[in-house]
This record gives C-alpha cells, structure tokens and sequence, in this order.
C-alpha cells in the first residue's frame, strides 16, 4: 500500500489499515494520510528519530572517530626530530681533567653517544671548523688555543639534542652562564671555555663529518631507549 511504502511497513499503520476505510481505487484519502503522517510522527521520540536515519548515523559514527583525544606535548614530541651534534672538550678541559665529567652529563641526560675519540687537532682543521669567526681579530688566537693540546671529539644523537646540548653547555662566557651548567661550574673566561657544541642541527652534521672519518661512528640502540621517550 502507498502508506506502507512511504512510512517502511510501521505495525501500527498496518493495523490502521485494516481498521480503516479506503478509498474505491484502493488508495487513501487525503485525510487519512494526514491522520497517519500525524499519529506515526507521535508515536516516536526525537532522539529515536535521529538514531533511524542512516545518513545520520553515519555522520554520528565519523564524528565519534574523529573525536580523538591527544596530549598536546605527546605531540609535539611526535613531531621533533632525531638529531646529532658535535661536543668538544677543548684543551683546557683535556687538561684539568674534566672529560669524564662532561661526558657524564650528556650520558645523564639520556643522549646516545655514536662517536669519541682523543685527537690532536691540526691548523688546516681548526680553521675550517672557525671559519665563520676567520674575520674576528681574536681568530689567530683561538686557533693557537684549539691546536694547543688533544681535544676529546665527540658526536650525540638524540631528539634535541642540538639545542639541549646547549643548555647543559651554558653560555659562551662562563661569568653568564647558569650554576648547573658546564660552563658555569666549570669555567671562568671566555677564552678557557671548556666545551663546544654546534649551534644548529645543519651545523652539527657538518662538524661531525669534520672532525670524523667514516667508519669512526658507531650505530647501535641504547637499552634504556624505552625509558626515555614513549
């Protein structure tokens, strides 16, 4: 019947029907299709009129997937990148016998280390690795002071490695540095600064491939990695 067909077959129509009159060519009136449109729209509450329509569940179904919950520093995290810088203790920290100590704080701090070695380093090296300052008055000075004695070379790896190395660092002149840092523990001028660290991650692959031969980097997992990050 053309109710049955508009409305999807309702009981209560049906037996509606039945108890009704129709019209001779077999067809409700008008106002019988009222009567039913009114009592079938009744007979339901509003929230079950939702749930019945497929398109409408389907858009309640996407929404609810879409509604995922994420901690923001998880990710923000999930986005940083696994990076590697270059440290070096300098000669004056070779000398006074703080490798072990600086070494210890970046280990501390959970980064991998991938590559050390004790190296004299020459000139031609020394101001490749300062060219940036080669215009500096204090240039020739520096480079005395680098090719003075064995420096310890060193590449990390790590998620920030870069710009946390540099805060564990300290600031260039030790007098500005913060208690906790390397620098300001350790060191009292500018010229006897103990360590260096790349500035930027394009930096520190640039002075790791510097200061290291291939081959002289290790690859391998530190087993306290699920410790560290999630």
């Amino acid at each position: 019947m053309e109710a049955l067909a508009v409305y999807g077959g309702s009981p209560n129509i049906s037996s509606h029907l039945h108890g009704g009159r129709l019209e001779r060519n077999g067809s409700l009136s008008c106002a019988q299709k009222l009567s039913l449109r009114t009592q079938y729209l009744s007979s339901f509450h509003p929230s079950s009129l939702l749930s019945c329509s497929p398109l409408l569940n389907h858009v309640k179904i996407r929404t609810k997937k879409s509604k995922t919950h994420i901690f923001l520093p998880h990710l923000v995290a999930s986005m940083e990148d696994v990076e590697e810088t270059y440290i070096m203790v300098k000669p004056d920290g070779v000398q006074r016998g703080l490798v072990g100590e600086i070494i210890s704080r970046f280990e501390k701090k959970g980064f991998l280390l991938k590559g050390l070695k004790l190296f004299q380093c020459p000139k031609e090296l020394a101001e490749e690795h300062y060219k940036d300052l080669k215009a500096k008055s204090f240039f020739p000075k520096l480079i005395n002071y680098i090719t003075s004695g064995p420096v310890v070379c060193m590449a990390w790896e790590g998620v920030g490695v870069v710009a946390s190395a540099r805060k564990l660092i300290g600031a260039t002149n030790p007098l500005q540095a913060e208690p906790g840092t390397i620098r300001g523990d350790l060191a009292v001028q500018t010229g006897r600064n103990v360590v260096h660290g790349s500035d930027s991650p394009e930096n520190g692959m640039r002075e790791i491939a510097l200061w290291f031969k291939e081959g002289e980097l290790c690859q391998w997992k530190q087993a306290q990695a699920s410790w560290l990050r999630e």
